[in-house]
């Protein structure tokens, strides 16, 4: 069945294909869900609605008190490190440690992100006020223009998987792959080196985050633009709407206060501090961030959609829940192991996900997806295996699945 649309008062309503199937890039059969929000709303229990001010800060503060208790155990004890008659071994264990410390107090500055995050979509607290505050200070001390995301994110979750309107982790279809490469077809592009493959992934990882927040990389392009533009920082971008120029003037004052605030920490406390303290924490923060958003919208199995066969239930179902362990669970609020159930309803606050996400999945059955296997692994494999989107012109109707040049998985790229 093709796509129709149908009269209602005077308005169009799409209607799109029902029972589609396609090829995922392990060469399985993809099918397409054809449920409703409604359904996915409907057995969610309303219990889970419920948020807290007082939990939710106390998470808040739970973070805080962990990172400046690493903080303070490092540098009281780290520079006692010596080993007589060997300086420079002295020099190397101690480095380590304080590699290990500011490692530690990244882990929980991510919890702080996602914490400020909560704030952006209404899941902190009942008083969108108090979650503006707080999401602001949390976002501005670790870089994020707080406003800025929050409004650029809310329209990544309405158009979760849209491949003309989501907002970041775009993919290129294979026409712009192969117009990106310079050749005239798929087949005559050589495969990438697990060099170049590294090289792009420490980038991304290192880099992502702001490249994103400065340019706009990996999200919609904008014609007539300049990649400062439409900048998360430019009040008039076309990312925002007109009516939100103060607020994201708002982030950016933030953001200068924030560094305001590090300069004086370094003017006073001395680089060493500072570096340790928040800057190396800052860059993990920046490394979880692309480590977790990028494994939570990117699989082999997970589709993309044009606009003729987008549904919001079907963009939401297009994430996957991974598994992070002690860490995922307890320091970065289960985002990583929780994140279909967020895309369907994320004004839930985290730590009622759980009991969410279990209701969800008996309404989505095999539609929903989990990866279970190390995340390390999983970036690799996403890194070497995702490299454009297609939907191979057979009766998939614009469900574009993932394809790559690199002869990775039973799929093959058409020309």
């Amino acid at each position: 069945m093709s796509t129709t649309t149908l009269s209602n008062r005077g308005t169009k309503e799409k209607i799109p294909s029902k029972n589609l199937t396609t090829i995922d890039t392990y060469g399985n059969t993809f099918k397409v869900p054809d449920y409703t929000i409604k359904d996915i709303l409907s057995a969610i229990p309303k219990h889970c609605y419920e948020r807290s001010l007082l939990y939710s800060l106390h998470f808040v503060a739970r973070d805080i008190i962990a990172m400046s208790i690493i903080s303070y155990v490092g540098h009281r004890f780290i520079p006692q490190v010596e080993f007589a008659g060997y300086e420079q071994l002295s020099t190397l264990v101690r480095g380590a440690l304080w590699f290990g410390q500011s490692y530690l107090m990244g882990l929980f500055g991510f919890g702080l992100w996602i914490l400020a995050h909560e704030c952006g979509h209404g899941a902190f607290s009942d008083y969108q006020n108090v979650n503006d505050v707080v999401g602001w200070v949390l976002h501005s001390y670790l870089i994020v223009p707080y406003f800025s995301w929050k409004f650029s994110h809310a329209k990544h979750h309405k158009a979760t998987g849209h491949l003309t309107k989501d907002m970041v982790f775009i993919p290129y279809t294979k026409e712009e792959f192969v117009e990106k490469s310079g050749f005239d077809k798929v087949s005559d592009i050589m495969e990438d080196s697990p060099i170049w493959s590294f090289t792009v992934l420490v980038f991304q990882q290192l880099a992502g985050l702001q490249t994103y927040l400065l340019i706009n990389a990996t999200g919609q392009s904008y014609e007539g633009y300049s990649k400062i533009g439409k900048s998360h920082y430019t009040p008039s971008s076309p990312v925002f709407d007109k009516n939100q120029w103060w607020y994201i003037v708002l982030s950016d004052i933030g953001i200068l206060l924030a560094f305001t605030g590090v300069y004086q920490w370094y003017k006073i406390f001395g680089f060493h501090a500072m570096l340790i303290n928040w800057f190396l924490p800052w860059c993990w923060v920046n490394h979880w961030l692309v480590f977790v958003t990028f494994l939570q919208h990117t699989d082999p199995t997970m589709p993309h959609y044009r606009d003729s066969e987008w549904t919001f239930a079907r963009g939401a179902a297009a994430t996957i829940d991974r598994d992070y362990g002690f860490i995922g669970q307890h320091i970065f609020h289960d985002i990583i192991e929780t994140h279909v159930l967020h895309h369907y309803v994320s004004r839930i606050p985290f730590y009622n996900a759980r009991e969410a996400s279990a209701a969800i999945r008996e309404v989505m059955g095999e539609h929903y997806r989990y990866e279970g296997e190390n995340m390390w692994f999983s970036l690799w494999k996403c890194m070497r295996m995702c490299q454009f989107v297609d939907d191979d012109k057979d009766d998939s109707k614009g469900v574009m699945m993932f394809r790559n040049v690199n002869g990775v998985g039973p799929v093959k790229p058409k020309d």
